[in-house]
């Protein structure tokens, strides 16, 4: 196991030698060879080797797999990583979950599942928007009463990823109704597995069911799984949605014809910022490549790439370890503006043809998916227009939008009524 890094100033260069050394020792792969398969046993070694390495996660503390630098050097370790195609670094931005345990979670619970949620052995989902309370997350309703050392909770949620698969989710309800809705949120770690869940599948636009409904009735979650303290859980879901916001700000998500989804992230040197390169080939293949405007809007979007790289460098460099920064709303949004623009120029690339669709003409269902698939970004981890809210008041300085229920106790709240308070 290499020595923790913390007991001394650490340089960048100092950093990436040593992280190269280490890769040089224990990566099985060549320089020629990163896109090969690891084994099932394989990977899990390898993540094993990474984690005790305390290369996962550098900037977390010594005591919690990590090293103790500072994240803007820490940045390193993921570089390198990508660099050779090595996976399992870079979890100290990029794992939600585990942040959000690590920043918030009893030490029993840290204990439990820290490393599994490094390892990727628990299945995850968020439970945050309701059908009245979406975009103001504050406005929930799904409600938890104190039983004794437990928590019964009871409401429905709505467009939840991975809801049918996962085993835990990071639940936020409302367990006090006579404070104003901000201070009356308690933030858990709810298993899914147990009766009074149940799991719907929507279907949406693009034909894909990435997104579920979830009743509870019932159901049950210890008070060792509580995040944060009673009452505070907004704090505790600001820190989460900052993890979230930054890893949806650095990667982007598309289908190219029946091959199956792609992601591709900004700290991957191996895929450096480019113009898209199916967008080339489709610029040539449709005779676009010598016409000049489309020339132009390839370069633009290429800038556009290469901009948010830039600032999400400056965002994951803000994010300290159970903090959150509005920087990251800038990724956040400049890749929903990147993701349309791409659709867009598909589909303009092939003029009449993006009418199509199905096996008449994969082109076109594929530009088709890209632009549809583009309002997952405009909505997911927040919309647009929250980004926009955050980014004029919290980085512009800008004055608040008036909010006529931030003082009231929530029971008093004009709200849809989709749970009882009494």
């Amino acid at each position: 196991m290499s020595s923790p890094a913390s007991s001394s100033v650490v340089t960048p260069d100092a950093l990436r030698a040593e992280v190269r050394a280490w890769l040089a020792e224990h990566w099985p792969h060549s320089d020629n060879d990163t896109a090969s398969p690891l084994t099932e046993g394989g990977s899990r070694r390898f993540l094993d080797q990474v984690i005790d390495a305390r290369w996962a996660a550098p900037s977390w503390p010594v005591e919690r797999f990590g090293r103790g630098i500072p994240p803007e050097i820490a940045q390193v370790v993921a570089e390198e990583f990508a660099r050779v195609g090595a996976p399992g670094a870079g979890q100290d931005i990029a794992n939600l979950w585990a942040n959000t345990l690590l920043a918030a979670g009893q030490p029993a619970l840290v204990d439990q599942f820290l490393r599994p949620l490094m390892l990727g052995e628990v299945n995850m989902c968020l439970l945050y928007s309701e059908p009245g309370a979406g975009s103001d997350l504050a406005g929930i309703q799904t409600r938890a009463d104190h039983d004794g050392d437990e928590w019964i909770i009871n409401g429905q949620k709505v467009w939840t990823s991975a809801g049918r698969s996962a085993d835990y989710a990071l639940l936020i309800t409302r367990s006090n109704w006579e404070v104003p809705k901000h201070r009356g949120i308690t933030f858990f770690f709810f298993p899914m597995h147990q009766p009074g869940v149940e799991v719907r599948a929507l279907r949406q636009a693009t034909g894909d069911s990435r997104f579920n409904e979830v009743f509870i009735t019932d159901a049950r979650v210890p008070d060792a799984n509580r995040l944060g303290e009673i009452g505070q859980g907004w704090n505790v879901l600001m820190t989460a949605l900052a993890y979230e916001r930054a890893v949806m700000g650095q990667t982007w998500r598309r289908r190219a014809g029946k091959e199956s989804e792609a992601v591709r992230s900004a700290d991957d040197e191996a895929s450096a910022p480019v113009p898209d390169l199916s967008l080339l080939d489709l610029a040539r293949a449709t005779g676009h490549n010598t016409d000049p405007l489309i020339r132009q809007k390839l370069a633009r979007l290429h800038s556009m790439r290469q901009v948010n790289e830039w600032n999400n460098a400056r965002g994951k460099a803000a994010v300290k370890q159970g903090t959150s920064t509005p920087l990251v709303s800038l990724g956040k949004l400049a890749m929903s503006g990147i993701l349309h623009f791409a659709g867009s120029l598909q589909n303009e690339l092939l003029g009449a043809e993006a009418l199509l669709a199905g096996n008449d003409s994969p082109r076109a269902a594929d530009a088709t998916y890209s632009l549809l698939n583009a309002f997952f970004t405009s909505i997911g981890g927040g919309t647009d227009q929250i980004q926009r809210n955050i980014i004029g008041e919290r980085v512009l300085g800008l004055p608040k939008e008036p909010e006529v229920d931030k003082d009231v106790p929530f029971r008093e709240v004009r709200r849809s009524q989709t749970t009882r308070a009494d």
